[in-house]
């Protein structure tokens, strides 16, 4: 749900037909949300166009623990339980004409499993294409040159 704090209402009610939700991340832009799923999906919203999911990405095999905009680059991640790490170049138009261009990158692999658990938290560098992740196997990667 989406909530104007001044006016005290509810603005608008989206449906990402999830059952459990992981992580929230909102676009530089304001306009763009991606949820991560512990049923192994990311759904992309354009808040501009609709409150159902303008993409729902299935490229993971076990549940997605975070999902991340680079605030500067057009970069999206994804992390999860499968150990995997996936990257996504994510162009935002500021033209409204245009649908958002989402194309995968790269698979990132690193972190070992440990009790079913993967890639529990991943985040971008403010300023560099970096890429920083944390595990269940105690260890925490940075990912350059991506």
């Amino acid at each position: 749900r989406i909530y104007n704090l001044v006016k005290q209402m509810m603005v608008k009610r989206l449906i990402s037909g999830c059952r459990w939700i992981s992580s929230l991340d909102i676009h530089p832009s304001g306009d763009h949300v991606i949820i991560g799923s512990l049923d192994k999906r990311v759904i992309w919203f354009d808040l501009d166009l609709s409150n159902t999911p303008y993409k729902t990405l299935k490229y993971h095999e076990r549940a997605v623990r975070g999902g991340r905009f680079h605030p500067k680059y057009p970069l999206m991640a994804s992390a999860s339980d499968d150990g995997t790490i996936h990257v996504f170049h994510s162009m935002v138009y500021s033209d409204l004409l245009r649908n958002p261009l989402i194309v995968p990158v790269k698979i990132l692999r690193g972190h070992t499993q440990r009790r079913k658990f993967g890639v529990l938290a991943v985040t971008f560098h403010p300023r560099q294409p970096w890429l920083f992740s944390g595990g269940a196997d105690g260890k925490i990667f940075l990912y350059q040159d991506i």
